[in-house]
């Protein structure tokens, strides 16, 4: 059974919070062009301000101008205090695009600080049925054929009609995949059953866009 999405979100910041130090706050993230370590936890603090504005939170919206990583995370810590009780009472619909962000971040902060990540993650199986969604989502406006998706965690189909190809990936590469950290010679290096390329332009849709190399 999947963790509620305010303990997967606080799990997940917790996590995010060991390793933004002072130390690495200006070392680059890769995935995420021109951020630094503290600009990535300003974004994620600046979400959480707008996601608990919108529940109705007198908190407000929080600022992206925070330049120190200390106050970065001292503010999104604060604004976690009235999010996550907010976003328990609401119930997934309010917390799955917010856990699967921060999420994708922390895996973000892991490559850029060249750090194994835990595969056992208890964030991994909802956000990869999230990724998947919107995937499916981009297979079906490509007009494409139906793709099988199988992981160790849970296996889904990609758009509308018989499926007439598989694609094969551990946890952690999928979601790296589809959330747009993976290049197109990746994707094509997956495991997949039979030619690949049609459903090459679909790993592009809504923020995440696949890196040249």
């Amino acid at each position: 059974m999947n963790a509620p999405d305010h303990l997967l979100y606080r799990q997940v910041r917790l996590g995010i919070g060991a390793l933004a130090t002072r130390q690495v706050a200006a070392a680059p993230v890769p995935a995420c062009p021109e951020w630094t370590v503290t600009d990535l936890v300003a974004h994620l603090a600046e979400v959480a301000g707008n996601v608990a504005a919108r529940l109705g939170s007198p908190t407000g919206r929080a600022s992206r101008c925070q330049a120190d990583i200390d106050l970065a995370l001292t503010e999104w810590g604060h604004v976690s205090q009235v999010l996550e009780p907010l976003v328990e009472r609401e119930g997934p619909r309010s917390a799955g695009r917010m856990v699967m962000d921060a999420f994708t971040h922390l895996l973000d902060l892991h490559a850029a600080l060249d750090l194994p990540v835990d595969p056992g993650h208890p964030a991994y199986p909802s956000t990869l049925t999230l990724l998947a969604g919107g995937f499916s989502a981009a297979v079906r406006a490509h007009d494409l054929p139906a793709l099988r998706i199988e992981s160790p965690v849970a296996t889904w189909t990609a758009g509308d009609g018989p499926v007439v190809r598989t694609l094969r990936a551990g946890t952690h590469d999928l979601h790296r995949t589809l959330s747009g950290r993976r290049s197109h010679t990746e994707i094509a290096a997956l495991d997949w059953d039979g030619p690949h390329e049609p459903w090459l332009p679909a790993f592009t849709w809504g923020p995440f866009i696949p890196p040249a190399r």
